[in-house]
């Protein structure tokens, strides 16, 4: 009789795993589906005796449907059954640090961790974590575990480089983005952000030589990315090379007149960056080109100091009368707070830039007094 009992136990038993397997094995087709909103209709009501890898599943569809607190209760199911899983603790890490909530998520990144080490998500989670809170040393720390991983995401090469910008070590940074550019797939958005920013450290430098390449390798990969168009024209004035970057104003008022740019391309763009005298000196070609019988102002040289404020503008004007009366199209004038100068030199828009340059020169020296 004991001997039948047994049997009839093992039975139950071996039906009841065979009921939690079938139900798993749905649960992760769908969910490799992407069929979130299914998972949560219909297998939310009773789940009491799923078991630990389904309830991951269920939380990891409230994950992606960005329910944070069912995320976090299905998540406790399933560690509260099976707590050796390192999946349900990355996610609920993950979860916390969308919700803000960093140093509960280092808690639970770290039991990930230590459930499976060579895991670089889990360690590029935890990074994320510490930068929040501006543990940027541990940051450092995690991220570049991350990149010693077999299988590592982008993130990590990404972080590291920002982290050493913004405490100012560029070398640094610029070596890490070189070392996420031999990394990162040439298809993915990351290898666009990482290009952009060597050719931004490599012109930081001065190394325009090794910028011009890395931007024009950026526009053929990405014809629409216009800031490349803009600091590409940077190098070539910088070098004097303005016929160079003619085709790549050209695009830029192509893309203006479709109405394609914006932030602070949406109305001009930066075509030459030099030092004066101790000041920054940033010149400024806007757009506009229609005459509305208004004046508005063409190319702007701002003046700006160590603090970074601007103490003086140059510009270029549009004069309606100037034109009226057979002159120039733009007159040079100067603006220093409140007051207005007009030098009385005008030019039209076959203007030579080095022409332009030394007489908003002149008009620094005279004015920035």
């Amino acid at each position: 009789m004991k001997k039948n009992i047994l049997t009839f136990i093992l039975i139950f038993f071996s039906l009841v795993i065979l009921a939690q397997d079938k139900v798993t094995n749905e649960l992760k087709n769908l969910s490799d589906s992407q069929q979130f909103d299914k998972i949560i209709s219909q297998y939310t009501s009773e789940y009491k005796d799923f078991s630990a890898k389904s309830l991951y599943y269920i939380g990891l569809a409230y994950y992606m449907k960005e329910d944070d607190a069912n995320c976090i209760k299905f998540m406790d199911l399933a560690i509260n059954k099976d707590s050796k899983d390192p999946a349900p603790a990355y996610i609920k890490a993950s979860t916390l640090n969308y919700m803000g909530k960093y140093n509960e998520a280092i808690t639970y990144f770290q039991n990930a961790i230590n459930l499976n080490p060579n895991d670089a998500e889990s360690y590029s989670g935890i990074g994320d974590s510490y930068y929040q809170i501006k543990e940027f040393n541990l940051a450092l720390e995690n991220y570049k575990k991350a990149t010693l991983q077999k299988v590592c995401p982008n993130r990590p090469y990404l972080m590291l480089a920002q982290i050493y910008y913004e405490q100012k070590e560029n070398d640094k940074a610029l070596e890490t983005y070189y070392t996420a550019k031999s990394k990162i797939s040439k298809e993915s958005d990351s290898y666009i952000n990482v290009l952009f920013n060597i050719g931004l450290l490599e012109s930081l430098k001065g190394n325009y030589e090794k910028a011009e390449p890395v931007f024009i390798e950026l526009i053929q990969l990405d014809p629409a990315d216009y800031h490349s168009y803009a600091k590409l024209i940077q190098i070539y004035y910088y070098r004097k090379e303005y016929e160079k970057a003619k085709p790549y104003k050209d695009k830029l008022y192509e893309a203006y007149a479709k109405g394609e740019l914006k932030d602070n391309l949406k109305d001009m763009f930066c075509y030459d960056q030099f030092k004066w005298n101790g000041y920054q000196v940033q010149a400024f070609e806007r757009y506009e080109n229609k005459n509305k019988g208004n004046i508005y102002n063409k190319h702007l040289f701002y003046l700006i100091d160590n603090s970074g404020q601007i103490v003086l503008r140059v510009q270029t004007e549009f004069s309606p009368i100037s034109i009226e009366l057979g002159g120039t199209k733009y007159l040079l004038c100067a603006t220093k707070g409140n007051t207005h100068y007009n030098s009385g030199i005008g030019f039209n828009d076959d203007l030579n830039y080095s022409d332009l340059k030394t007489e908003a020169i002149k008009l620094f020296e005279k004015y920035n007094k």
